[in-house]
């Protein structure tokens, strides 16, 4: 059974700094690319990062770029997002997607779990 599960939100305060993991099992987690969405209260998903098979290629949404780092445990089949400098406006529940083409990123993407709820206030 392919399974993702997000871990690592909670209340931080602005400026501050979170770590979210999302564990994966059920798939060979190195043949696919991985990418981090949010979503905000009351709006649609957005896209915030994405990762090659390797872990030598990422890729930022420019609200996050220089603030967050994307990376991957090829053995223990984790994918992280670094935050910091973290605002009210990354407030998002955060979930880890595959790529439905594993090596090929065309940004087709199966979600599981429920996400991280990432609040950042003061």
């Amino acid at each position: 059974q392919v399974q993702l599960v997000e871990s690592g939100g909670g209340l931080v305060q602005p400026g501050g700094s979170l770590r979210l993991s999302c564990a994966a099992s059920g798939f060979t987690f190195n043949n696919y690319w991985m990418y981090w969405v949010r979503q905000a209260p009351g709006e649609g998903l957005e896209w915030v990062s994405a990762i090659n098979t390797r872990g030598g290629v990422t890729y930022y949404a420019d609200s996050v770029k220089g603030r967050f780092t994307i990376s991957r445990d090829k053995d223990k089949s984790r994918l992280y997002l670094q935050m910091s400098s973290l605002s009210p406006e990354d407030t998002a529940r955060y979930f880890c997607v595959r790529e439905v083409a594993g090596t090929v990123p065309y940004y087709a993407m199966d979600f599981w779990g429920k996400g991280t709820l990432v609040t950042v206030s003061s």
